[in-house]
């Protein structure tokens, strides 16, 4: 299990995902689910991964490397394409053929699916984010709902909804979901820390930040106490029910 989340607001996008991996209670691991290409200015595309590890790792080869696209017959790669659309068409299909494939060696009940979440800039083209399936199609993210979630969504959705929205800047936005992450990671064991996390300004084809948040950054330490104590401080203030 997993959680990441793309947040695209007015000012840029923001993406965090964890980095637990699970085979059971007694195989915890760690591995990095945000992965960044380009990031030189010409081109930033940011690919966060939820399900299948392999199916994840070996689509990710694939468009890395480069494939025949179904659409054009002609070799692409995340290296040759000209918008953060294109480059979701083409993960959308690595993670087809991928968990085809895979499909057809399957033995026992074991699940080859994956989600992605794929946002950035190509060009200086406007910066966008969409989540895409393991059936290789895809949908955006628009200004309605400013956030894209997979994974374990359900237990940082609720603060997401409340407090987020298109013109929320894009610092108030990252500590909105580093909220979620905090919220998630006290109901499910199977989400947690590090948290990696990457920023970059709309249209911009460079991360502003690329970080790693782990158990000893003290901004989310005391984000986590503070959430804590102004969640218990809100339920005290709220009066009892008048039902007798």
């Amino acid at each position: 299990m997993t959680y990441c989340v793309g947040l695209l607001v007015r000012q840029g996008l923001a993406m965090l995902a964890d980095t637990r991996t699970n085979a059971g209670v007694d195989s915890v691991s760690t591995y990095r689910k945000l992965r960044i290409y380009g990031n030189d200015g010409r081109r930033l595309i940011t690919v966060a991964s939820a399900g299948s590890l392999s199916t994840t790792q070996q689509a990710m080869e694939r468009v890395s490397l480069g494939f025949v696209a179904p659409d054009s017959g002609e070799l692409e790669s995340l290296d040759s394409v000209a918008s953060i659309h294109r480059a979701a068409y083409l993960v959308g299909q690595a993670v087809r053929f991928t968990r085809d494939e895979m499909e057809g060696l399957k033995q026992g009940d074991i699940n080859f699916d994956a989600t992605l979440l794929v946002g950035g800039s190509v060009g200086g083209e406007p910066t966008r984010l969409f989540l895409v399936y393991s059936a290789g199609n895809f949908i955006e993210c628009g200004p309605d709902t400013p956030y894209l979630q997979i994974g374990e969504t359900k237990y940082g959705k609720p603060i997401l909804d409340r407090a987020m929205t298109y013109d929320t800047e894009l610092d108030e936005a990252v500590k909105i979901g580093l909220i979620s992450f905090s919220s998630t990671m006290r109901s499910n064991l199977a989400v947690g820390l590090p948290i990696d996390l990457m920023i970059a300004r709309s249209g911009e084809s460079r991360a502003r930040l690329v970080h790693r948040i782990d158990d000893h950054d003290e901004y989310y330490r005391d984000l986590n106490d503070r959430w804590s104590a102004a969640l218990r401080a809100a339920q005290t203030s709220i009066p009892r029910p008048p039902y007798r």
